[in-house]
């Protein structure tokens, strides 16, 4: 092989090494404010995926599980996927311990609680949930606790577990409005009541005694409860609830509720889905699958709800909801149309611009909202594009693909004399 050639062949290495670490940073990049679709959950078929988390000290790190039992992950966020639990109960939650860097918990349909201590990548069976429906999990820095089919059960590490309270009660929603002692836990039923209003329950010490308690909440079922980050002042979180027929929010620690649907507002449908935005009290997400109408969808706020803005999403009915814990987050949804029994995975970096396709459907809009633009084509698209978060790895391969082009002709001359 003459010297040129070698010198080609050296040229073309480099360069394709260095394409395949601009695309390997692009694939890692998302753009701000776009839907991007991920691969299929291998194994998912047709059923929806309710069970996704992220961990909170990676926004790459993300676990799933499905209707089959098996628990699957990622380091990448959502690129690929590895199988680390192949189970035969159905996954019903996952949730990453704020307070203990590692442990994960995932509830299971019918098998109690499986826990991972190294972040999800070896799981273990827990003691004291046999048998058990295992639906929400929160934390304390010294409690774990767990609403099940039978009632409330607690555990000081998520290892072994007991009763703790409301035997015969089925527990949908869980939330840990005071982690510190004494532990405020507020929890609500999926089993409709023949008092006015969903029924919630209250615990002021740890779920050893529960109070019976009716705000005026719409609907007949508790679907989420979700306990936001402390104020700069006062000593009391906000309480976010989502019933069969609204959502709402509480200052004094589910004592009394105010809508945040119906009306102007968002529109009246069960909200499955809530996440706080790391220690921002007055940010937060909220989701529908839309109980099976056109309703679903996800919305934002930076206010306490007093207005809420649209996201967007690809497809409305959103059956899981994943949100990292940065000022910018990025948010895994997994969505389910019904029609075709269609399961799918997303991401999304909310940096606030407004949200691109994408889209499928129109969600509908809340006050306040911030629509999708309509794609513009052409030059338009060239401008976004070079003014992306990618900018910087699409410009490094054009500039790779320019000098491969120039060394080989500067080959082909020099073969020429």
């Amino acid at each position: 092989m003459s010297l040129s050639s070698r010198r080609l062949a050296a040229t073309l290495v480099a360069l394709v090494g260095g394409l395949i670490v601009s695309a390997g940073a692009l694939a890692g990049t998302l753009p701000d404010s776009t839907w991007v679709g991920l691969p299929a959950l291998p194994q998912q078929k047709q059923s929806p995926l309710f069970a996704l988390a992220v961990d909170p000290t990676n926004d790459q790190a993300l676990i799933s599980g499905n209707v089959q039992g098996s628990l699957l992950r990622s380091t990448n966020g959502g690129s690929t996927w590895t199988s680390v639990h192949a189970g035969r109960a159905a996954i019903t939650t996952i949730v990453f311990d704020p307070f203990t860097p590692g442990r994960v918990l995932a509830g299971t349909r019918g098998s109690g609680v499986l826990i991972s201590k190294d972040g999800g990548a070896t799981w273990t069976d827990v003691t004291g949930l046999g048998g058990r429906d295992v639906r929400v999990i929160g934390f304390a820095l010294t409690l774990v606790a767990a609403g099940t089919d039978n009632g409330v059960y607690v555990s000081a590490d998520g290892t072994a577990w007991k009763q703790s309270g409301l035997p015969s009660t089925s527990i949908d929603a869980l939330a840990v409005a005071a982690v510190h002692v004494p532990i405020h836990l507020v929890a609500g039923s999926d089993t409709a009541s023949s008092a006015a209003g969903p029924p919630l329950y209250d615990s002021v010490d740890g779920g050893a005694t529960w109070t019976s308690v009716t705000p005026a909440l719409s609907g007949t079922v508790v679907s989420r409860l979700v306990a936001g980050p402390l104020p700069p002042t006062g000593n009391v979180r906000p309480l976010v609830a989502g019933t069969n027929a609204g959502l709402f929010i509480s200052a004094d620690n589910g004592s009394t509720f105010s809508a945040l649907s119906g009306g102007e507002l968002l529109p009246s449908t069960d909200y499955t889905q809530v996440a706080f935005v790391t220690d921002h009290h007055d940010r937060f997400y909220v989701a529908s699958d839309g109980g099976g109408s056109r309703s679903g969808g996800l919305w934002w706020t930076h206010d306490k709800g007093q207005h809420f803005s649209s996201l967007v999403p690809p497809i409305q009915s959103i059956t899981a909801l994943a949100v990292s814990n940065t000022e910018a987050p990025t948010l895994y949804v997994a969505t389910f149309r019904a029609s075709d029994h269609s399961s799918a995975l997303w991401a999304y970096h909310d940096t606030g611009a407004p949200p691109q396709g994408p889209f499928s459907a129109v969600t509908p809009t809340a006050s306040g909202s911030r629509p999708g633009k309509p794609t513009q084509g052409g030059l338009f698209d060239f401008v976004r594009l070079v003014s992306s978060s990618q900018a910087p790895y699409i410009a490094l391969g054009a500039v790779a693909l320019l000098v491969l082009l120039l060394a080989a002709i500067s080959h082909f001359r020099g073969s020429r004399r």
